[in-house]
């Protein structure tokens, strides 16, 4: 029964990306707006909701291990799972905007304010204001510098069709539904799999749920790429990532101040932050290609191997 399920929602989230893809492109089309900074709000945005939901719930049940695993995790499989992905099967990504001048920042910034946040091991409510206040800086930023010149990133097809608001987000809200409906399956019998096997909250937040709810990203990513958007999975990553600090840590924050074991989970810490660093220097040197996706799937190796271990 679970793996017909698993057949199932997978097939939602495949489905329900490819509406997401070709919506966005719409709308930049219609408003001139970069894939990139598409991918990195609209695209982002909504596939990081399963990380909210299922970190605000965690939180209002007083299991702060998960809800903060869930990020961590989360942020190791966005960059390692899903750019290894995108960056090994790609067969040419060239993208115009300059990735590490213009975005490198927001890789940095927010995985700093973590680690200042959690040296004290409580994530409070004003940090989660903080944290927040991130994100207006973030959106502030991309949006004052969204105009772009889509010449040649846009499918003819869509081109040369009417812009229609309605239809639009009709399908942006069938495609939202499937991929985060999709994933929530994958997690809850995931989850249920887990507790039968007695393991940890944290493994279970770190590892099963974080793989479940980065399912949308991994997914809305490969349908990027298949359609030649390079700037679209690359800006989704970025922006999911933003989006899991500061509004999903955020959220779940000002829900029940958040505990951290520092000790317990340094070996994870460790493997965010260093995925982190070389996701910069992949940015630094353009490796959009098999030897980037070989640091970072060397890395998720890594991670799989130690989680594991554990259970």
């Amino acid at each position: 029964m679970d793996f017909m399920i698993f057949i199932v929602a997978m097939s939602a989230l495949i489905y329900g990306a490819d509406f997401i893809i070709k919506e966005s492109e719409r709308i930049a089309l219609h408003f001139k707006i970069s894939h990139f900074v598409i991918g990195a709000t609209l695209i982002a945005f909504g596939t990081s909701l399963p990380e909210m939901a299922a970190s605000m719930m965690a939180s209002n049940q007083g299991k702060s291990d998960m809800a903060v695993a869930n990020v961590v995790g989360s942020v190791i499989f966005n960059i390692t799972l899903v750019l290894g992905i995108v960056f090994f099967i790609a067969k040419k990504m060239q993208p115009k905007r300059n990735l590490f001048a213009q975005d490198s920042a927001w890789v940095i910034v927010p995985l700093v304010m973590f680690f200042i946040m959690v040296e004290d091991g409580v994530i409070g409510r004003i940090d989660g204001v903080l944290y927040l206040l991130l994100m207006v800086s973030f959106l502030v930023y991309l949006f004052s510098d969204a105009k772009d010149d889509l010449a040649g990133e846009v499918d003819a097809e869509l081109s040369s069709q009417k812009f229609k608001w309605g239809k639009t987000i009709l399908l942006l809200a069938i495609g939202f539904t499937l991929t985060i409906g999709g994933a929530s399956f994958v997690i809850e019998s995931g989850s249920n799999i887990a507790r039968e096997f007695g393991i940890s909250e944290w493994i279970i937040g770190i590892f099963l749920i974080s793989l479940g709810t980065s399912l949308p990203e991994l997914v809305v990513s490969l349908v990027a790429v298949k359609k030649g958007n390079a700037e679209m999975s690359i800006g989704n990553i970025i922006g999911s990532n933003v989006a899991n600090f500061s509004m999903v840590l955020g959220a779940a924050s000002l829900v029940n101040p958040l505990t951290v074991d520092l000790v317990a989970t340094q070996f994870d810490m460790l493997i965010m932050l260093g995925a982190s660093i070389t996701l910069l220097l992949i940015l630094a040197n353009k490796l959009y290609n098999k030897a980037g996706a070989f640091f970072l799937l060397i890395i998720l190796g890594l991670f799989i191997q130690n989680s594991l271990n554990l259970v």
